[in-house]
């Protein structure tokens, strides 16, 4: 894994923080704390966009987001367990993986013709 898909993951976790401050955040501190979330988010998936097929980046970015946000509150804040919505965020994890491993061929074919 390289650099550049580090930044998307790491951006995609930071994505879970900022969206839970979006919802939770309750004092300016908070507030501030998002919006320094955001900023660090979106500095990472613009840099790991200028490498990367921005289309995969967006759709790995998102999914992460979608999926850890679903699980953080579920584990954090009480959100009821449903076996569906389990299952859903399985879907999607299986396609933001299968997006990253097809990507990385391409991207291994781009290197070498460098």
């Amino acid at each position: 894994m390289n650099r550049h898909w580090l930044f998307v993951i790491l951006g995609g976790v930071v994505e879970v923080l900022w969206v839970s401050g979006l919802k939770h955040s309750s004092n300016v501190l908070e507030w501030i704390l998002t919006a320094v979330a955001i900023i660090i988010s979106f500095f990472l998936i613009i840099d790991a966009s200028k490498h990367l097929p921005v289309g995969t980046v967006y759709a790995v970015f998102t999914g992460l987001g979608t999926a850890g946000t679903v699980v953080t509150e579920m584990l954090v804040f009480g959100e009821p367990f449903r076996w569906s919505k389990t299952l859903l965020i399985l879907v999607l994890l299986a396609g933001v993986i299968g997006l990253k491993l097809i990507t990385a061929d391409e991207g291994s074919k781009k290197g070498a013709d460098a």
